[in-house]
């Protein structure tokens, strides 16, 4: 049991060292390749432009956002966490049984009065 139980933690471990090593290496091997001058750096005006979609650029560099994308991003994702704690949960119903319809039924009860706290403060609609 003790084993298992430092062999989960010792996956973690593992993980989070792959986690670290593979983007530093990659940025060192970038780096080491540019001096080398197997990696091209020729800057020249054109590339240094804005690119936006292959569109013409309206503004400068620092345009500034509305906060209602903001919004939007993070009532989606609110929303979209709460499919994704729904589904597990609807496929295994059966097996769970009362005490788990009575936390999901609470879960969903805080998620109803954030979308009513959201509707109420207009937060929804677009200005």
């Amino acid at each position: 049991m003790l084993e298992d139980y430092f062999r989960q933690y010792g996956l973690i471990a593992v993980f989070t060292l792959v986690a670290f090593i593979v983007p530093t290496s990659l940025l060192a091997l970038s780096f080491l390749l540019s001096r080398l001058g197997v990696r091209p750096q020729k800057p020249n005006p054109v590339k240094q432009e804005i690119y936006e979609c292959g569109m013409e650029t309206i503004g400068g560099r620092w345009a500034q956002f509305n906060f209602r994308y903001y919004m939007y991003a993070l009532l989606f994702v609110i929303f979209d966490v709460a499919v994704v704690f729904l589904y597990p949960w609807a496929v295994r119903m059966g097996k769970l049984g009362l005490f788990a319809l009575i936390q999901m039924a609470a879960f969903l009860t805080i998620l109803g009065f954030a979308w009513v706290y959201a509707w109420r403060k207009r937060d929804l609609e677009w200005r």
